[in-house]
C-alpha cells in the first residue's frame, strides 16, 4: 500500500512538472475610491515639496537660460497651488530675459563686421521669451500680454523670407510670437483675443490665428464673433491679396473649411453638408454663408488673374528660380559664379500669388459649385489653362480623412490602397498588414506583406508577424522553447522586443507567466550598456515591470544612473573637443539636446512613472544624478507626472521630456 502511495505521489510530481510553467495568479484587490483620493493628495503634497527643492537648487546653476527655464516651468506647475509665488517666478524670469536681451543688444553694438548681432545669444533670448509668454498664457491672458510688452526687443530680430515665390521683405520674430499668443489666449479669454486681433488688423497685420479667435468667440458671444468675422473679411478685401502675403494666406485659411451653416433640421443639414467640400482637418467653418461667399468671390477674382508661367530668352540664359533671376558670370579662374539673385518684380510677385490662390481653389470647387455656380466654369478653365488639373494631392487628403473617420478593417484598407494614388499605396498596405495582425489574422498579414510591401517595410512586418505567432502560443510552451527561439536572434533589441511582445500578450490571462517572461527579458539586458540603444532596451524592460513588480524596475534603472554619471563626467572632459553637451562647465537644458541629454530625460520619464506607486524611491534615485542640472531634469519629470500635468501642454515640454526625435507617424496606429 505504501509503495502504491509513493508511486502515485511520484507520478503526480512528474506530471505537474511536465505541464506548462504558467499558472493563473489570483487577482489583487483594488483600492477603494477613498484610498485612491488619499494617495493622490499625498502624491501632490510630495510633488510640491520636491518642487520647492528644485527651485532652491536651481539658484546654483551658472547659465542664466537654465535658471530661467526652471523659473518658467516651476511657475507653470505652481500656478494652481500658489498663484502669488508663480507670478513671482514669472516676474523673475522676465527680468532675466530682459537682461539677456539688453546684453545681446550691447554686444551687437560693439561688434564689427557682417555679424553685428551674436546669433546664438539672440536665439536663446527669443526662445526663452516665447516659453515665458506662452506659459503665462495658459493661466492669465493679461499677464501674458504684460510679459510680451516687458520683454520686447528694442531692435527686433529680422530674418529673410525663405519662400522666394512670395517673399516678405522681412519676417519678424515679434509678429510670430504675437500671433501664436493670440491663439493661446483665444481659448482662455476670447473677448480679449478678439480685441487684440482687431488692433493687429488696424496696424495692417493679418494674424493667421484670427480664425481660431472667431471660433472660440462664437462659443461665448455669437454676435461679437459675427462682427469680428465681418471686419476681418472687409480688411482682407481692402488689401491687395496678391501683394500682401499675410492677407492672402488668411483668406485661404478662412475659405478652406467652407461656410458656417445655419442651424437646421438634421435631415436638411446632412443633405447640405454632403454637397460641400470636406473641411480641412483641425479647422472649423467660422464665416456665415453670405460673408463666406463674398470672400470666396474676392479670392476667385484674384486667382483668375493668373497666367501661364513663361520664360524669356534672357531668363533662360541666366536662370530663373522661383520668380528670381540668377545671372551666371565668370570668375577669375573662368569658373561660373552666381551673382546675388535680383529681387522679384511686383508683377512676378502678383503672378506667383495668383497661381498659389488658384491652386488652393481646387479643394474648394464643391463649394464654388454650390455657392457661386456662375464662377465654377471660369475657375475650372483657368486651372486647365495653367495645367493644374492634377488633383492627386487633394485626393490624398480626402482619402486619408475618409479612412480615418471610417476606422476600417484590414480588407477595407487593402481595397482603399488598390485605388489610392501611387504615393499613398505603400503606407496604406503597411497599415492593412498591421490591422490584420491586430485582428489576429497573421496569415492575412503575411500575405499582404508578401504581395505589396517592399524591402525594409516587408522585413519589419514579417518580423512582427513572427513575434506575434510566438506570442500566440506562448501560454502553451515552456521557457526552454522561448529560449531556443531567442537563440536564433542575433540582436539584443530583437530579443527584448520578442520577450516584451510575449509578456504583453500574457498580461490579461496569465500574470504569473508574464512575470516569468519579463524575468527572461531582464536577464538579456542585465549588463553594462555599451550604446544608447542598450540604455533604451533597459528602460523598455523597466517600463514593462512597472505594472508587475515596481521593485524590479528600480533595480534595473539604478545601475544605469550610475553609468550616466560616468558618461557625463567624460563628456565634461571632452567638451569643446569631441562633444558640445556643456557650455561654461554646465550642461545646457535646451530643447532637443544631445543623445546623452535625451537618455537622461528618458530616465526621468521612467522615474516619473514609478513615482505614482513609490514616490520616495523615485525621488531618491533622481537624487543619484551627480550634476545639479540632471537632478533637476529628473525631478521635474517626477513633479509633472505627480501633478497630472500633460507634457504636451507644457510651454517647454521638450526640455522636461527630452526624448529626442520621434519616428514618423503612420496614418493609423496598429
Amino acid at each position: 500500500m505504501r509503495r502504491l502511495l509513493v508511486l502515485i505521489l511520484t507520478l503526480g510530481i512528474f506530471l505537474s512538472s511536465s505541464l506548462p510553467i504558467y499558472t493563473q495568479e489570483p487577482a489583487t484587490q483594488q483600492p477603494s475610491t477613498e484610498e485612491l483620493e488619499k494617495q493622490k493628495a499625498e502624491l501632490k503634497k510630495n510633488a510640491y515639496r520636491l518642487l520647492d527643492q528644485v527651485i532652491d537648487e536651481s539658484q546654483s546653476l551658472r547659465l542664466p537660460e537654465n535658471r530661467v527655464r526652471i523659473q518658467i516651468n516651476a511657475g507653470d506647475l505652481l500656478w494652481d497651488n500658489n498663484q502669488e509665488r508663480a507670478r513671482s517666478l514669472f516676474s523673475m524670469a522676465s527680468d532675466s530675459v530682459i537682461e539677456m536681451i539688453r546684453s545681446s543688444s550691447a554686444s551687437a553694438s560693439t561688434t564689427v563686421g557682417p555679424q553685428r548681432r551674436p546669433q546664438d545669444q539672440d536665439r536663446r533670448g527669443s526662445a526663452l521669451r516665447q516659453e515665458l509668454v506662452l506659459a503665462a498664457a495658459r493661466h492669465d491672458a493679461p499677464l501674458a500680454y504684460q510679459l510680451l510688452a516687458a520683454t520686447k526687443n528694442p531692435t527686433p530680430v529680422q530674418t529673410q523670407s525663405t519662400d522666394p515665390r512670395n517673399p516678405r521683405v522681412q519676417v519678424f520674430a515679434e509678429d510670430n510670437l504675437e500671433q501664436t499668443l493670440l491663439s493661446r489666449v483665444a481659448a482662455l479669454d476670447p473677448k480679449l483675443a478678439a480685441q487684440n486681433a482687431e488692433e493687429m488688423m488696424q496696424k495692417g497685420q493679418f494674424p493667421r490665428t484670427v480664425a481660431e479667435v472667431i471660433s472660440q468667440l462664437q462659443k461665448q458671444d455669437t454676435e461679437a464673433a459675427t462682427k469680428l468675422a465681418d471686419k476681418t473679411v472687409k480688411r482682407i478685401q481692402s488689401a491687395n491679396i496678391l501683394t500682401n502675403n499675410e492677407a492672402g494666406n488668411l483668406a485661404q485659411a478662412l475659405i478652406a473649411p467652407g461656410p458656417r451653416l445655419a442651424t437646421a433640421s438634421a435631415t436638411t443639414t446632412a443633405a447640405t453638408t454632403s454637397t460641400t467640400a470636406a473641411p480641412q482637418r483641425g479647422r472649423s467653418p467660422v464665416l456665415d454663408q453670405s460673408v463666406y461667399t463674398d470672400l470666396l468671390s474676392t479670392v476667385i477674382d484674384a486667382a483668375l488673374k493668373a497666367t501661364p508661367q513663361t520664360q524669356t530668352n534672357q531668363q533662360r540664359g541666366q536662370g530663373f528660380q522661383g520668380g528670381r533671376t540668377v545671372a551666371a558670370v565668370r570668375g577669375p579662374n573662368g569658373a561660373q559664379q552666381a551673382t546675388p539673385p535680383a529681387p522679384p518684380t511686383e508683377q512676378q510677385i502678383e503672378q506667383n500669388s495668383a497661381r498659389r490662390l488658384l491652386g488652393s481653389l481646387q479643394s474648394s470647387l464643391p463649394n464654388i459649385d454650390l455657392y457661386l455656380p456662375a464662377r465654377a466654369t471660369a475657375v475650372r478653365q483657368k486651372l486647365a489653362e495653367l495645367g493644374m488639373t492634377d488633383n492627386s494631392r487633394n485626393n490624398i487628403v480626402q482619402t486619408m480623412n475618409a479612412l480615418q473617420q471610417a476606422n476600417p478593417d484590414a480588407e477595407a484598407l487593402v481595397q482603399a490602397a488598390s485605388t489610392a494614388p501611387a504615393q499613398l499605396q505603400p503606407r496604406l498596405y503597411q497599415q492593412a498588414a498591421s490591422k490584420a495582425l491586430e485582428e489576429g489574422n497573421t496569415e492575412r498579414a503575411r500575405q499582404i506583406a508578401t504581395d505589396h510591401l517592399q524591402a525594409t517595410a516587408r522585413d519589419t512586418m514579417m518580423q512582427r508577424i513572427s513575434y506575434r505567432e510566438m506570442a500566440k502560443k506562448a501560454d502553451g510552451v515552456r521557457l526552454e522553447e522561448i529560449r531556443q527561439n531567442l537563440g536564433r536572434l542575433t540582436s539584443e533589441s530583437d530579443k527584448v522586443s520578442l520577450l516584451l511582445q510575449i509578456a504583453d500578450d500574457l498580461k490579461k490571462d496569465n500574470p504569473k507567466a508574464q512575470r516569468q517572461v519579463l524575468e527572461e527579458a531582464r536577464q538579456v539586458i542585465n549588463h553594462r550598456a555599451i550604446s544608447y540603444d542598450q540604455f533604451e532596451d533597459q528602460l523598455r524592460v523597466a517600463r514593462a515591470f512597472s505594472t508587475v513588480d515596481g521593485a524590479r524596475s528600480f533595480e534595473i534603472i539604478e545601475p544605469g544612473i550610475g553609468q550616466l554619471n560616468e558618461l557625463l563626467s567624460a563628456a565634461a572632459v571632452l567638451s569643446g573637443f569631441e562633444l558640445n553637451v556643456f557650455r561654461e562647465g554646465e550642461m545646457t537644458l535646451t530643447q532637443g539636446g544631445s543623445r546623452l541629454n535625451s537618455t537622461i530625460g528618458r530616465y526621468g520619464q521612467e522615474l516619473a512613472t514609478l513615482a505614482k506607486s513609490d514616490f520616495e524611491r523615485s525621488e531618491m534615485l533622481a537624487g543619484r544624478f551627480q550634476l545639479v542640472e540632471t537632478r533637476i531634469m529628473a525631478r521635474l519629470s517626477i513633479i509633472q507626472s505627480a501633478l497630472g500635468v500633460n507634457a504636451a501642454s507644457q510651454p517647454n515640454a521638450n526640455f522636461i521630456r527630452n526624448i529626442g526625435s520621434l519616428a514618423p507617424d503612420f496614418i493609423f496606429r496598429p
